[in-house]
């Protein structure tokens, strides 16, 4: 496996953790991976949790399409 096709596949796992993390509350893992967290560290709540799904949607997007250009060469 090469270090390009693992990163499009993290990226794209860290995507979906990201977009979960705006639907699943109270759990451990998209707790920790909440991008709001990082950027308001104490005032990160419900109403800040949106924003996960905008970083989700553009993470998964973008390494989406680095994992198709890269390896099958779809270009749009």
């Amino acid at each position: 496996m090469s270090l390009d096709l693992a990163l499009s596949l993290i990226g794209i796992l860290y995507g979906i953790v990201l977009i979960l993390a705006m639907f699943v509350k109270n759990s451990r893992i998209t707790d920790a991976m909440r991008v709001d967290k990082l950027i308001f560290p104490a005032s990160a709540s419900e109403s800040t949790r949106p924003l996960n799904l905008v970083f989700g949607i553009i993470v998964l997007g973008y390494y989406t399409y680095m994992l198709l250009r890269d390896f099958f060469g779809i270009t749009f």
